[in-house]
């Protein structure tokens, strides 16, 4: 460890209660998406950050959710950039036991976006604060971009943020929880996606008499098992690079997935139906309907290849036709990677546990940010409750994260 290391490692574990106060200031601050207006708690942001002498900078196609970039000059012009999401998915407070808008109990701290990512994004602040007070320059730029619109896939986040901005970072870590069960890790790759709707058309008819009709909901039944049976039973022809990154996945999912399910889900297609609506009546043989499908790929699989392949299955399908369809490829960072190496290897020396270096079973910014040339990693501690009534994160997640951020510079100089 330098003495530039210990001093701002020090600075952390004094200031812990700090940090928790940080976080608990975010949660404070309701930024449900939908409508996800984000603008009151940039402002804090903006200020606290100004404050500690970063230079900002908003980003903004929408003015109820901005985005801020924040810079810390380093003794090198290489950059290392932390993102994190400000919005938080719904919640319904009549559900909770504890304050949705946040409150400590013990060494937990409960609030919508506690671990999906408000600690995380109070764990960065606390890392830039543990430089800035100490007078310690990092070895590496640290970029910080705070977005909106993540929890809808929104325009007016990170597509705006790269749209107006050019992010010229070396490397990047999203502060996205990580962790499952216990079991620690930092996520390389995802998945790729492709969203469909299809419509299915028929022949009305009395619902004694079905025979006289064509069932539109039989016919998109049998085209969506069609789609499930081409194609959720293939298995993909990955490149070699990918392999340890699907063993290590197998690895993290399998004792809550079990080996065998764990394997296929990073070797074959998912599908899943997600939504079926069609008919009028019980009694009456139903003249159209439409489904939703969600079907994921292992990362780098050709997702437009395998959608046209999707579609000639489609137009095989009386009555069948493909309403809308939306699809991203899946994105990965080699485990020899300069940037995984540093993370994991950050991590492990931080918790004392293994890092698993596994796939996403889904995907988000991380794909946007890689597509953009960025290489891109996801590293948080936390807990299972994103999304859940009564979300929270601990006192020791919030403390692990800062000294995994305020580490991770030293460590990316030197990879």
């Amino acid at each position: 460890m330098t003495d530039a290391h210990a001093v701002v490692t020090s600075f952390l574990d004094d200031h812990r209660q700090s940090l928790v106060d940080q976080a608990g200031d975010l949660l404070a601050v309701d930024t449900q998406n939908p409508p996800g207006e984000t603008a009151p708690l940039v402002d804090t942001l903006e200020q606290t950050l100004s404050e500690l002498g970063l230079r900002t900078d908003r980003v903004v196609a929408d003015p109820a959710k901005p985005n801020l970039v924040a810079t810390l000059p380093g003794q090198s012009d290489r950059t290392l950039l932390y993102n994190g999401h400000l919005d938080t998915v719904p919640y319904d407070a009549d559900a909770w036991t504890y304050d949705p808008l946040g409150e400590r109990d013990g060494d937990r701290l409960y609030g919508r976006g506690a671990t999906d990512m408000k600690g995380a994004v109070a764990a960065m602040v606390a890392a830039a604060r543990a430089f800035a007070e100490t007078g310690t320059r990092p070895p590496v730029t640290l970029q910080f971009a705070f977005v909106s619109d993540e929890e809808t896939s929104g325009e007016a986040g990170l597509p705006t943020l790269l749209a107006q901005r050019d992010l010229d970072a070396d490397g990047c870590v999203i502060g996205e929880t990580t962790c499952e069960q216990g079991r620690h890790s930092v996520t390389v790759a995802d998945r790729g996606s492709i969203w469909l709707t299809l419509s299915a058309t028929g022949e009305a008819a009395h619902g004694s008499r079905p025979m006289l009709g064509e069932n539109a909901i039989d016919r998109l039944y049998d085209a969506v098992e069609r789609i499930r049976a081409e194609f959720g039973t293939e298995r993909f022809d990955l490149a070699a690079a990918l392999d340890p990154i699907v063993e290590e996945s197998v690895a993290y999912y399998a004792p809550r997935l079990g080996e065998t399910a764990a394997r296929e889900l990073f070797t074959h297609p998912t599908v899943n139906l997600g939504t079926i609506e069609g008919g009028e009546s019980v009694n009456s043989v139903p003249q159209s309907a439409r489904a939703r499908i969600d079907i994921r790929l292992a990362p780098a699989v050709d997702t437009e290849r395998v959608l046209g392949r999707i579609r000639a299955c489609a137009d095989d399908c009386t009555g069948i036709t493909i309403e809308d369809v939306s699809w991203s490829v899946g994105t990965y960072e080699p485990l020899d990677s300069p940037l995984v190496d540093a993370v994991a290897e950050t991590a492990e020396t931080v918790t004392g546990d293994r890092i698993y270096r596994r796939s996403a079973t889904g995907g988000g910014d991380a794909k946007t940010l890689r597509r953009a040339g960025i290489p891109t990693v996801e590293f948080g501690l936390g807990t299972d409750t994103a999304h859940a009534v009564d979300e929270y994160t601990t006192v020791e997640a919030l403390a692990g994260n800062a000294a995994v951020y305020a580490t991770l510079p030293f460590a990316f100089a030197s990879a």
